[in-house]
């Protein structure tokens, strides 16, 4: 019989081991506590009891006296009750599951706070402003959050309030508007709901525990899992905590702060703070918070105290941790910390700076790091001049370049992006609400906020350009423009550019130039503690991963940049793209031969034009695999539209004759689904000498390179093999032309010859077709179509979005191999190849050659090698030796 479950857990009865049951929050407070750290004690409901609760409607039947347990723990810890009319205790309710979800979920503060209690704090306090303030936000929390009311009108309500006392900022109300305030809020509550708000402090707290529950599947959050691929079975935990003050006067305060610096990865301590304010004021954004710096000049005994936890901090945790804090009168209390959310040049710097002094290991340096995160520093930055002078500067805090259209709402960010537009986000602040809009937008600019704000946090885990806290614009959302100090007005729809790494904003399309990482990354060499750490990570995944990296590359510039960029080959070569622009008449000609000498002659004229583009490619690759794919799309693709040839010849006084045949061509060779019709293995066979025309190419450009002194190893591709018995006549016919060519030049030719498997029945029959096959090389986009029986462009186009809205997807299958589909029949393809051929090189040169995950499973499913675009092998490189790392030593990077 199994042991009965616990649902809650005192602070310090939990351990950072505990993350899937107590959320990260609440792991990382027991293991504050456990260090110990001044945290203010609390206990956890565990995401057992949310995934109990989201399943039935209900809580457990155990959780109501174990949290009546823990909570009398806390009241004897602190030496008081929670809700007394004299000195209550109060505490906050938050979220915490088990990955960072920053604002997603639901939080409220002061929970305990009636009618009553509320004098009692004021006199306990000496502050009755603090205790109307308090129990004010108590209850606007408690009415949005808990009883559903639209936060709106309370901010309604407190914009009517400043507007009377001509003030700025909810600071500056005293308590009797605070009074007047408080009133109108429950009343507010009233009107809305039927019902009052709670005055039984058992009650707020058991409604704020299922508050936060409900949370878990609040729009935000579930539209923030679809974008982070978080589980969504995971729920998340709740953590109650006995509150502390930081808005008690001029010796309290609240903060955020970084070990690191988490824009750019630099040591030292980072971070802002609000002198007397409370709880979520710093990440709101709603005040302009002070740095970190100005508390070392007017608290240097609580800066020292804070520096202390936070090198504890890092050092147990061996990362940069993101710590929250709170000062009640010159006490200093930890309230959560966190491995923190990073940019892209920040997770580069700290993993190399981390290994360099180690503290972690190499192979640990190289799990905290990522191809999407290598990628994005390789995006183009701005190429700025002195006269490009800012609209304004702001807090850069998270770096990269975006140029879009101003927007000042996430819906309209949403409207414009699905469009096709590129446009960004202004807002004064964030909010959680404004996440769609967020993940829409090329940038995300506020004119309040810092490195801990809302905006800076999301867009830094988001990989998103963000610039904070530009203070010299006035955002205007009702009339849809800021204003600049200068008196420059940006309207939505204007133009702008935002530079994350610099901290600025620039009015029109600024151009572009290539990233010092992307330059270093082609040199294989630079300077500057970025990209040292860039070249050092791939430098030791290069040294531990089996997976070679190739590249998908059609000439020989792009196999230039790719053996740059450290391509081990060329994985496929597409010849099609070869017989476009000026060459399409020659194809034409072919298409259009009336007999066997007309066409033989096209194909003769395509022959040398086809050789010298092998040759450039061999060149580059000298030394290294170049897999050449025969034809593959089906010849209409060649011939222009059918309906323009229709209307040129009606419209024309004198009708083309050549325009005719073409037109007949077209209809003649029309068919109801091409891309599943004459194409690939199919097309080689049915049009003599095509495919003879072909390898005659590729083995003329390797003698060509053998007398020249060069190392081509070329292979020979056939697409599109639904059966063994093609690829036979298929190789049959290449290694005719093979053994021609090599007894004209008196050259021995080693040409492995080898076949695409994109057709379920190619993967089903695998074992048959690797008889006749040296090597396969899987053809996800086309395998991912066929297997799942639909066109990408066509469902793309339609019905994804709703796939990935309803959760169908979590995300594309060509964007991410479909493992448990597609990937068994890559899996099932290589097993039963090389048993039949134990030396059958296999590979995959789909667009998921390029991507994180699917490089991840082809490692585990066994192939030798992945190929992918040019610009995207450094990340595939980086991701092959990660992939090495995780199936040697079974960890992951769980950040």
């Amino acid at each position: 019989m199994s042991a009965p479950t616990k649902y809650v857990y005192e602070f310090a009865e939990g351990s950072r081991e505990m993350a899937d049951l107590l959320g990260g929050k609440g792991a990382g407070l027991a293991e504050m506590t456990r260090l110990g750290l001044p945290v203010p004690p609390g206990f956890t409901v565990t995401t057992e009891a949310c995934k109990v609760y989201l399943a039935t409607g209900e809580e457990p039947d155990e959780l109501g006296v174990e949290a009546a347990q823990a909570l009398a723990g806390l009241e004897r810890a602190m030496g008081r009750t929670l809700g007394a009319p004299d000195d209550p205790l109060l505490v906050s309710v938050r979220s915490g599951a088990r990955f960072s979800m920053p604002g997603m979920m639901e939080t409220i503060l002061d929970i305990g706070l009636n009618d009553r209690s509320v004098t009692g704090l004021a006199k306990a306090s000496g502050q009755e402003r603090f205790a109307w303030d308090s129990y004010r936000r108590l209850i606007q929390m408690f009415g949005r959050t808990v009883m559903g009311v639209d936060g709106d009108l309370f901010e309604q309500a407190i914009a009517a309030h400043k507007a009377r006392r001509a003030v700025a900022t909810d600071h500056e109300l005293d308590s009797v508007e605070l009074v007047e305030l408080t009133d109108e809020f429950k009343d507010i509550i009233r009107k809305e709901t039927g019902e009052d708000f709670p005055q039984d402090p058992a009650e707020q707290l058991a409604r704020a525990i299922r508050a936060v529950f409900d949370s878990w599947n609040g729009e935000r959050a579930r539209v923030y899992r679809r974008r982070e691929h978080i589980p969504e079975d995971l729920g998340t935990a709740v953590n109650v905590q006995a509150m502390v003050f930081g808005n008690l006067g001029p010796d309290s305060c609240t903060g955020v702060a970084f070990t690191r610096d988490p824009a750019s990865g630099e040591s030292g301590v980072y971070g802002d703070y609000l002198p007397d304010a409370q709880g979520e004021d710093v990440v709101a954004g709603v005040r302009d918070a002070l740095p970190l710096s100005e508390l070392k000049v007017l608290a240097p005994r609580t800066y020292v105290e804070l520096g202390d936890h936070l090198r504890t901090l890092e050092d147990h945790y061996r990362d940069l941790c993101d710590v929250e804090f709170t000062v009640e009168r010159g006490k200093l209390w930890i309230l959560q910390t966190r491995v923190g959310k990073r940019t892209a040049e920040a997770a580069f710097r700290i993993a190399h700076d981390l290994s360099a002094d180690g503290t972690i290991s190499a192979d640990e340096a190289l799990v905290r790091v990522d191809g999407a995160a290598l990628t994005r520093l390789m995006f183009p930055r701005f190429d700025t001049t002195p006269a490009d002078v800012p609209l304004a500067h702001g807090v850069p805090a998270s770096p990269g370049a975006a140029v879009g259209v101003v927007v000042f709402d996430s819906a309209e960010a949403v409207r414009r992006a699905a469009t096709g537009e590129h446009v960004v986000l202004v807002r004064r602040e964030t909010t959680p609400d404004d996440l769609p809009g967020m993940i829409a937008a090329e940038a995300v600019l506020t004119s309040r906020g810092g490195k801990t704000s809302h905006a800076a946090v999301v867009a830094r885990g988001m990989g998103k350009v963000c610039v904070c806290g530009a203070e010299a614009l006035t955002v205007d959302p009702v009339a849809r423009r800021f204003t600049t100090k200068t008196g420059t007005v940006v309207h939505e729809g204007d133009t702008v550019s935002v530079d994350g790494t610099a901290g600025t904003v620039h009015l029109g399309a600024l151009p572009l130039t290539a990233s010092d990482v992307g330059r270093a990354l082609e040199a294989g060499t630079g300077a500057g503690p970025l990209t040292e750490a860039v070249l050092g990570a791939l430098a030791h995944a290069d040294s531990v991963r089996r997976l070679e990296v190739r590249a998908n590359a059609d000439t020989p510039e792009d196999a230039a940049r790719a053996r740059a960029l450290g391509a081990q080959g060329i994985g496929l070569c597409r010849t099609e793209h070869m017989f476009l622009g000026e060459r399409r008449a020659l194809v034409e000609a072919m298409i259009l031969a009336r007999d066997d000498t007309a066409r033989e002659k096209a194909l003769a004229a395509l022959l040398p034009l086809q050789r010298e583009d092998f040759i450039g490619i061999l060149t580059a690759m000298d030394g290294l695999p170049v897999t050449i794919r025969l034809l593959d799309p089906p010849l209409h693709e060649f011939l222009p539209d059918r309906t323009e040839l229709a209307v040129r010849l009606a419209s024309a006084a004198n009708p083309d004759l050549h325009d005719r045949d073409l037109l007949r061509a077209v209809e003649r060779m029309q068919e109801q689904n091409p891309m599943l019709g004459l194409r690939g293995v199919r097309l080689g066979l049915a049009v003599p000498g095509l495919m003879a025309m072909q390898v005659r190419a590729v083995a003329e450009a390797v003698t060509n390179r053998l007398s020249a002194g060069g190392r081509p190893h070329a292979e020979i591709m056939i697409p599109l093999v639904g059966t063994v018995e093609e690829l036979r006549l298929a190789r049959t016919e290449a290694e005719r032309v093979l053994a021609e060519v090599a007894a004209e030049t008196c050259t021995t030719l080693d040409c492995p010859i080898g076949t695409m498997i994109e057709l379920p029945r190619a993967a089903l029959t695998a074992g048959h077709i690797a008889e006749a096959a040296d090597f396969f090389s899987f053809g996800t986009n086309d395998l991912t179509q066929t297997t799942w029986g639909l066109s990408r462009d066509d469902a793309e186009a339609s019905f994804f979005p709703l796939y990935l809205e309803k959760g169908v997807f979590a995300v594309s299958p060509f964007d991410s191999i479909d493992q448990e589909g597609v990937g068994r029949l890559v899996e099932l393809a290589v097993e039963a190849g090389r048993s039949v051929n134990p030396r059958l090189e296999t590979g995959v040169c789909g667009e998921h050659g390029g991507d994180p995950d699917s490089i991840h499973f082809f490692h585990r499913a066994g192939l030798d090698y992945v190929s992918c675009s040019p610009f995207r092998i450094p990340a595939a490189r980086l991701e092959a030796g990660r992939a090495a790392v995780t199936d040697r030593t079974g960890t992951s990077d769980t950040r």
